[in-house]
């Protein structure tokens, strides 16, 4: 591919009045203004807006999770034809793509979700990516759609991820806009407003959150207000909203950012300060470094590695279960995951 790759997230509260109704002004300009920098970038949507979109054709909603698969069959077609509307002023087709988080715990399928990004942009078609929740198991859903937004930038190797927000960015406690995050660290989230829109799943913790992954992976991100005017162009430009600058991860290697962020972790164990610094030299993680086993896991699944705080600080693929590493001889330094299978965050 020989243009960059750019993603922009839009969350249900960016996209709709405070009555669930889409707002077709700010669909329209969003077309407007992807239309504009179209011809720059390979660009996935993440829109959620589908339930909001949906709900009020059924009877008595009340939010089950029943109700709201059926909101989401209801609004996904809603939500794509006014999206399809007003991009077709401009000449750009676009796509549907209908996410489940098995998509990218898989990595075959997951290959095949990007061949299949990389045949539409070769037409110069925007897929506009959302959970597939009639049929997502609830136990295997994204947390939200800034997760899905960030599985996709971060393994397909995007340049810039862009969330749209209903404020104008993460702000500070006297209310103005942070312009810059260098690191996202327990300052950047004491920032963070805990509250979430009545509307959507998320929030800016959520965002942050993700945010964190992504830099961590090498990639940009920008957080901004979609009331901003020409938001998207400034934003791309680094002109609005909170820069949260990438980290130094550009040339990992495309499947250990895939480990990192779009495998499903299964379990978890925690080791001591020795086993952290071996870590950190790109060593293998052995038996002996192990305090204890926090979550269970079998050979070949995917577990986080925490600290003696509790902190994550990798997550690796298991060559041996919990169960062999409970009941093993910690003198034999059973190899627990290979160093070529660990991804520091």
């Amino acid at each position: 591919m020989t243009k960059p790759i750019l993603v922009i997230k839009f969350g249900t509260a960016s996209i709709t009045h405070d009555n669930g109704e889409l707002d077709e002004s700010v669909i329209a300009a969003i077309a407007e203004q992807v239309a504009a920098v179209h011809a720059d970038y390979n660009v996935v949507l993440v829109s959620s807006g589908a339930v909001a979109a949906g709900k009020k054709h059924l009877k008595a909603y009340s939010g089950t999770i029943s109700e709201r698969k059926a909101a989401a069959a209801i609004g996904n077609p809603v939500l794509l034809n006014r999206y399809s509307h007003y991009f077709s002023a401009y000449g750009i087709a676009i796509a549907q793509s209908l996410c489940e988080r098995q998509h990218f715990s898989n990595r075959n399928q997951f290959l095949q979700l990007k061949k299949t990004y990389e045949e539409l942009w070769a037409s110069g078609i925007i897929p506009i990516a959302n959970e597939n929740d009639v049929v997502s198991d609830v136990e295997l859903k994204f947390s939200d759609n800034d997760e899905l937004a960030t599985l996709i930038a971060v393994g397909f190797g995007a340049s810039l991820l862009l969330f749209s927000t209903s404020v104008a960015g993460v702000l500070d406690k006297e209310g103005k806009i942070v312009p810059q995050i260098d690191e996202i660290d327990e300052a950047a989230f004491a920032l963070a407003d805990r509250k979430k829109s009545s509307l959507g799943l998320g929030g800016m913790v959520s965002k942050l959150t993700f945010a964190r992954l992504a830099t961590r992976m090498g990639i940009g991100v920008v957080i901004f207000g979609i009331s901003t005017p020409d938001g998207i162009s400034l934003a791309i430009a680094g002109k609005t909203g909170t820069r949260c600058l990438a980290q130094a991860r550009s040339n990992m290697p495309a499947r250990k950012k895939w480990l990192a962020s779009g495998s499903l972790v299964t379990g978890r164990l925690q080791v001591d300060a020795g086993a952290e610094q071996a870590l950190k030299k790109r060593r293998s993680l052995l038996a002996v470094g192990v305090i204890g086993i926090l979550e269970k896991f079998e050979c070949g699944e995917v577990f986080e590695i925490v600290d003696e705080n509790e902190q994550v600080i990798a997550v690796a693929r298991a060559k041996v279960s919990s169960e062999v590493l409970a009941s093993g001889n910690k003198a034999q330094n059973i190899e627990v995951a290979h160093a070529d299978d660990i991804v520091l965050l």
